[in-house]
Formats: structure tokens, C-alpha cells, sequence
């Protein structure tokens, strides 16, 4: 089953880039160390949370910002911005026609996966970029108190 991390790694850039901002930090270089990706898959994620309107960018310059408050931006946006309108489930769109099963399991499960993804939908509404600084921001101070400064606008 093939599965896509774009969407982890898009909150983690949007987090990177709130949390360095105003510094020399933020490379797309940078940003991939973190990731532990290459420069080129952090800028194609990028281009994608521009169109989307989520961070603003400059050619030629590294500091990219948010183009909302972190507590506006929810993982709907992120979602959006990453798949497009594509659901999290999908039918197989080739069941044999002849088959009891494989004639009606597609609109079945079509209405149960339609259901799903909006129950999902609901529910990234409701989780922000703002939320999960928050949580980063604690489980830093546990982690390595010494960055408390870094972080503690987000406790």
C-alpha cells in the first residue's frame, strides 16, 4: 500500500518556519535537515503551501513566513494544499461486474468512505498549526529545557 508523508512534512515545515522565524535559519537546506529530507522536496512542499496561501515567499531570499496566525491555519488547509480534493480512502475503481460483490461493493463503499471523509474533515477543522507548536513547545521543555527561550512563546 503506498501512503504519502507530504502532509507530516508540511505542518513540520509551517512549524519550522514559525519557530525560526526572523533568523538566518531558514534555508531550504535548513528546513530539510530537519526533515531529514532533500532541499528540493521541502521547496516543491513549499511551492504547494504558497499557492495554497499558507506561507509567503520571496525568489532569491530564505524567509519564508506564514501568510495566517498559526491559529488559523488547520490541518484541512494543510490537507488541501498537499492532496488537492483527493479523499483519504479510495475505491478500487476495477471490480469485476459480474460479481455479486464486485457489481455493488464500489457505490457501497462509496457512501461509507464519503461519510468517513467527512467526519475527517470535521475533525482537522478543528486541529491548528497554533496547537501543534504548543505541543512541540512542551515536549521541548521536557526534552532539553535549555531551549526554553526558543520556544516559550508557544507554552
Amino acid at each position: 500500500m503506498k501512503y504519502s508523508i507530504q502532509m507530516s512534512d508540511a505542518i513540520h515545515i509551517l512549524a519550522y518556519i514559525e519557530l525560526f522565524k526572523d533568523t538566518n535559519q531558514l534555508s531550504s537546506e535548513l528546513i530539510a535537515s530537519s526533515v531529514e529530507t532533500n532541499a528540493a522536496n521541502i521547496r516543491k512542499i513549499m511551492a504547494s503551501l504558497k499557492k495554497a496561501g499558507l506561507i509567503h515567499t520571496k525568489v532569491g531570499k530564505p524567509n519564508p513566513v506564514l501568510a495566517k496566525d498559526p491559529s488559523e491555519i488547520t490541518f484541512l488547509d494543510v490537507y488541501k494544499s498537499i492532496e488537492g480534493n483527493t479523499n483519504l480512502i479510495q475505491v478500487d475503481p476495477k471490480t469485476n461486474p459480474n460479481c455479486v460483490v464486485g457489481a455493488n461493493i464500489q457505490d457501497v463503499l462509496l457512501k461509507e468512505y464519503d461519510f468517513l471523509q467527512k467526519k475527517v474533515e470535521e475533525q482537522m477543522e478543528q486541529i491548528t498549526l497554533d496547537t501543534i507548536l504548543h505541543d512541540i513547545s512542551l515536549l521541548e521543555v521536557q526534552r532539553r529545557p535549555e531551549n526554553k527561550k526558543i520556544i516559550e512563546k508557544y507554552l
